[in-house]
């Protein structure tokens, strides 16, 4: 049944964007991200409590759950649409997990895989501007933010001109919402001019 299908698709989605990747990799260096910097468990703060080396651990199996999500989500089905709602959900889980108390990370790094695979071309052109205006500000939030926005456009964009499925806009247009709100305090903290730079101490 379809509406079942897209339920499992959904409910596997999460689970799979619920791992918490930066907790795991913090017990191999005797660190819990959660207890430090901004208490979240994604890439930046990863790199400010654990280090380069294993915050890059972090990144790449955040982004892989986005891609698994959605490779899941496809099999799961029905048709596309239960990838792009099993990535919707993986970024979900990823900000709040049911492993650990409903916390978690800000979701970008998981939302750039799953949109790596639902939306190719948008998350290129997103990818191409995060890096800009993180060299441009050291403001990694500022570049998630405006690469949440960004994606969600240009794939509505390639819709509306009939280059890719109502399903592809349809979840980038969620992961980017979700993303923007997962970033309200660091929002907040931009507004005021006090929000943390890559280098600061």
């Amino acid at each position: 049944m379809p509406g079942v299908d897209l339920l499992v698709a959904v409910a596997v989605g999460y689970l799979i964007g619920a791992i918490p990747s930066g907790v795991l990799v913090g017990r191999l260096r005797g660190v819990d991200p959660r207890t430090s910097g901004s208490g979240r468990t994604g890439t930046t703060n990863a790199l400010r409590t654990l280090g380069p080396r294993w915050a890059a651990a972090v990144a790449v199996l955040d982004v892989a759950k986005g891609v698994v999500a959605v490779l899941a989500g496809n099999l799961i089905g029905p048709g596309p649409w239960g990838g792009a709602l099993a990535a919707v959900a993986a970024v979900a889980g990823h900000v709040r997990s049911i492993f650990i108390g409903f916390t978690g990370g800000r979701g970008a790094a998981t939302g750039a895989g799953a949109l790596f695979i639902l939306a190719p071309v948008a998350m290129g052109v997103a990818l191409v501007e995060f890096a800009l205006v993180v060299w441009r500000t050291r403001l990694v939030s500022l570049g998630s933010i405006t690469a949440a926005i960004t994606v969600a456009l240009v794939a509505a964009a390639q819709y509306w001109v009939g280059w890719t499925g109502p399903e592809a806009a349809f979840g980038a247009a969620l992961i980017g919402l979700v993303v923007v709100l997962s970033h309200a305090d660091n929002i907040q903290r931009l507004l005021t001019g006090t929000e943390r730079r890559i280098g600061d101490g």
